[in-house]
């Protein structure tokens, strides 16, 4: 499960750590004064392009959903091998369209694994194991993103982007004989409630609208933070892709901190608690991270990427454990859903007032982030409304 979470994450976070080259490769770059000036597209385009990037993982509800009719493993490898072929295939981009279209096919298929990888860590887990089980879930997951960072540091010239994404192929060789050791966590279950693909009974509707809330807040702060954040660094502030990718190596110590407090916190103080410290910090640092200068984007994206490690573990603990078996991985599918709404919400209102400050300064970006980020902590609230999980057994 471990190595399934790295592969699927290394795959998705490589359209975001090579999209200043991409829109380099493909964009226009001019002595304007405007962003678009600067990284060769708009702010518009690019959080448009990341914006239908986010809006095709909708499709991985349906998918998860599957797997409480087909079961998780096989919806799983299915699910990863496509994804990583479509992700390879975006090598041979020739245009930057074609690039937004590899990775709107592979992004569902990746985001239902990812989901799935929760849910099969948490089912197969006891209630002592399970924080500690989806904190290694997460690292995982970080070291796949941060590997695509530094690979995109170290893999320079021409058209280097095709390199990285045609990396993605490798994984491929590996995911059958890899998910063949995963046991089904559970006999999948015919239940009429079941009739509707996607559908859950009307008892847990509003626990799952409560966690996706949370989830839609969440992506809105973490899709333009992390989607913007390579084009900021290296096309803004000028920074080198090399000494980027030392920014991302030096931030897996802060994630691996933040992902030990986060099982420290949420077996002393609950899940909830924990998502809210998750939440706030994320949304802070990524502000603090466009306020301008290298410092503060340095510093704010090392902090910001332990807040990550603080809240994934948790959030994920929390929505899942609330949900019985038959509707874990539809539930799944839902926050999937509403993260990836938040996520272009934030990426379209991001890159709009990105372009109406209409300047390419070290302070052109703060705006965007304290217009986009702040508004939304406040929704850590509702957390309030959802039973405390990090007891209850599973059903």
């Amino acid at each position: 499960m471990f190595l399934a979470a790295l592969f699927a994450s290394f795959a998705q976070f490589g359209a975001v750590a090579s999209l200043n080259d991409v829109a380099h490769h493909f964009g226009h770059l001019s002595p304007s004064g405007s962003l678009r000036g600067v990284v060769g597209l708009s702010g518009s385009m690019l959080g448009i392009g990341l914006g239908v990037l986010r809006l095709a993982s909708l499709a991985a509800l349906p998918l998860a959903s599957l797997a409480d009719r087909w079961g998780r493993t096989r919806v799983l490898r299915r699910a990863m091998l496509i994804g990583l072929l479509a992700t390879a295939a975006a090598s041979l981009s020739p245009s930057y369209w074609f690039f937004v279209l590899c990775f709107a096919l592979a992004r569902p298929l990746l985001s239902a694994a990812s989901a799935l990888v929760q849910v099969i860590t948490v089912e197969l887990s006891t209630s002592t194991q399970r924080i500690h089980r989806l904190a290694i879930m997460a690292a995982g997951a970080g070291i796949g993103a941060g590997l695509s960072a530094i690979l995109h540091g170290i893999i320079r010239g021409p058209g280097s982007f095709r390199w990285l994404f045609g990396l993605a192929v490798v994984p491929v060789l590996f995911i059958r004989p890899l998910l063949a050791a995963v046991n089904e966590p559970l006999e999948v279950r015919d239940a009429p409630t079941l009739a509707r693909l996607s559908s859950v009974p009307r008892a847990i509707r509003g626990h799952l609208g409560i966690v996706a809330t949370i989830a839609f807040a969440i992506g809105m702060i973490t899709g333009p933070a992390n989607g913007f954040a390579f084009v900021y660094g290296e096309g803004v502030l000028k920074i080198s892709p090399h000494i980027v990718a030392s920014v991302v190596a030096l931030s897996a110590g802060t994630g691996l901190a933040g992902l030990l407090l986060s099982r420290r916190l949420a077996r002393s103080v609950g899940r909830r608690w924990t998502v809210a410290i998750g939440v706030v910090g994320s949304g802070v640092t990524s502000a603090f991270a466009y306020s301008g200068g290298r410092g503060s984007f340095v510093i704010g994206y090392v902090v910001g990427v332990g807040a990550a490690g603080v809240l994934a573990p948790a959030a994920t603990a929390i929505s899942t454990e609330i949900f019985s078996h038959s509707h874990r991985a539809t539930a799944a599918g839902w926050v999937v859903v509403a993260g990836v709404l938040g996520a272009t919400a934030g990426l379209a209102l991001f890159g709009w007032v990105g372009d109406v400050i209409h300047t390419t300064t070290v302070t052109s970006l703060r705006i965007p982030a304290l217009v986009t980020f702040l508004p939304l902590l406040p929704t850590v609230i509702l957390l309030r409304r959802l039973p405390e999980s990090s007891r209850m057994e599973l059903v």
